[in-house]
């Protein structure tokens, strides 16, 4: 297994976007995946996201994936032609800093779980016209698609050959998913993998984006989940995807030399 080693921004969150990629690619990450609200952000203050483009090549960073296109799944009518529209905004701001992906974030509350997949048939259809590929997410304490099971059938029902799924370390420990859920995803339908842990002194099934703490700190067994995607040939990218204040706090260059450590600890062994 010789994935990609990228950082998700989040673990660094409160650095600016510029300095969040300059840290990247001077602690010796291969890419970043990036978070569209802080391009707009960056936009927001008088940036130009071709400031983007060419501290990203000074770095030599890949962009595997790019966050996140929300509310899909939960708006009728006009509110969703706006939301297609937004999504399509987001899609050209991806595809123009070189991602192949884009997160497609499921309803944060119950919704009518049978209209998704023609949902996310409609965003497969915008990623065709701009050049990158909206990856299913589930999210392990959202009540609409909570579990890697859920995930897969909704992937397995929209019957799109570019249909895939974003796995994440946190959430499918966190949603009681299994090794054996995992086992039945085809690699080929596999966009991408978030790396993190779980904290040590709350269950499964409790947690929060709060709650990650730094591989090799928390109670996932990451070595049994990799050994599975090494043995499906998995050679995408893994990302370091943190939300943890304690590490905010810290100084971001030692946070993320460490998370590097650790995770080329672990495909080595």
């Amino acid at each position: 297994m010789n994935p990609k080693l990228c950082l998700n921004t989040s673990t660094i969150k409160p650095q600016p976007l510029l300095e969040k990629i300059r840290l990247a690619g001077e602690t010796g990450y291969d890419g970043i995946e990036l978070w569209i609200n802080d391009l707009y952000d960056h936009v927001g203050k008088g940036g130009e996201i071709s400031d983007v483009e060419k501290a990203l090549g000074d770095q030599g960073l890949m962009v595997p994936c790019c966050i996140a296109i929300r509310q899909w799944g939960d708006m009728d009518g006009w509110e969703y032609k706006l939301v297609l529209d937004e999504a399509k905004r987001r899609f050209e701001l991806g595809a123009r800093i070189g991602a192949p992906y884009i997160v497609a974030t499921p309803p944060i509350e119950n919704c009518d779980l049978s209209r998704l997949p023609a949902r996310y048939a409609d965003l497969l259809e915008i990623g065709r016209q701009t050049g990158i590929k909206p990856t299913f997410e589930y999210i392990s304490f959202f009540k609409s698609i909570h579990t890697l099971r859920q995930a897969w059938e909704i992937v397995q029902q929209t019957d799109d050959p570019d249909a895939t799924l974003i796995l994440d370390a946190f959430h499918n420990w966190n949603s009681g998913s299994t090794m054996d859920d995992l086992q039945r995803i085809p690699v080929d339908k596999i966009s991408h993998y978030h790396i993190d842990d779980a904290h040590p002194g709350k269950p499964k099934l409790s947690q929060t984006d709060p709650d990650r703490v730094m591989i090799g700190d928390g109670v996932i067994d990451l070595k049994k989940e990799l050994s599975i995607l090494r043995a499906k040939g998995y050679r995408g990218a893994m990302s370091l995807e943190l939300f943890n204040q304690d590490l905010w706090a810290k100084d971001p260059r030692e946070v993320l030399t460490l998370g590097l450590e650790r995770m080329q600890a672990l495909i080595e062994e």
